[in-house]
């Protein structure tokens, strides 16, 4: 059953957007809104709005992932936003929310897991 993203922080022509978009074309994944990260810079007052309503947080760099619980075990906030922001000084792309899931970076088992649930 396809699926459908709420929010989709994209970089066109970026080879880990490019997996994302591969992922989500196979499994008929559908999205809401799509911002162009190369034109909308994402800063940490847009994140902490990003932020409201959020539940948890998967933050994938390579083959390593970090989880947050914002609900249970909130982390200190210089932790969260390293998993976060990227050089720029924005948010890292790929970057999706889904319902109350924040998921930024890819990582092909954490979005299948995203994705089961």
């Amino acid at each position: 059953m396809a699926r459908s993203i709420d929010w989709y922080y994209h970089r066109k022509g970026d080879a880990t957007c490019a997996k994302a978009d591969a992922f989500m074309a196979k499994r008929g994944i559908t999205v809401r809104e799509t911002v162009d990260a190369r034109k909308v810079k994402v800063g940490k007052p847009q994140i902490a709005q990003i932020l409201r309503g959020t539940h948890q947080i998967i933050a994938s760099k390579g083959a390593a992932t970090v989880e947050f619980n914002l609900r249970q075990d909130p982390p200190v906030e210089k932790l969260l936003y390293e998993s976060l922001i990227g050089p720029t000084g924005s948010l890292r792309a790929p970057a999706i929310r889904l319902g109350r899931t924040l998921v930024v970076g890819f990582n092909e088992d954490s979005w299948t897991k995203v994705f089961a649930a």
